[in-house]
């Protein structure tokens, strides 16, 4: 399992790469996996402003639809287009050209709350 040390996570299984105060978020190999192939993404939450831990959008898999939450509060302010036309972008590439969102950055010191690579790995092995 893939679990890039520069990213922090969520406990749903989220990931978000800090740079300056801006934050690209996604979800995980093992959230991908668990979720089968993924066939559409839905984000209403774009140029909103959103509390840490509520629900961004969702993603819908063959199997499910599962909602999204933002790891840390800030304004959405970039949806990955490519997802519109190639939702399997999130499979075949998690933490690559499957990123879903970008969001200003409102409270950088709630990202002490997030996961890092150990702690994620440590939450999977249960």
């Amino acid at each position: 399992m893939n679990i890039p040390t520069n990213l922090k996570y969520t406990n749903d299984h989220e990931w978000i790469l800090v740079e300056g105060e801006i934050g690209t978020i996604g979800i995980t190999e093992f959230a991908q996996s668990e979720l089968g192939d993924i066939v559409y993404v839905d984000i209403p939450t774009l140029d909103e402003t959103l509390d840490k831990d509520a629900v961004f959008g969702s993603v819908e898999a063959v199997k499910t639809v599962s909602d999204l939450f933002l790891p840390i509060s800030g304004e959405v302010i970039a949806f990955n287009e490519d997802l519109e036309n190639a939702p399997e972008n999130i499979n075949k590439d998690p933490y690559g050209k499957g990123w879903i969102i970008k969001v200003k950055i409102s409270n950088p010191s709630e990202l002490d709350e997030l996961l890092d690579a150990k702690a994620y790995t440590e939450l999977l092995a249960g």
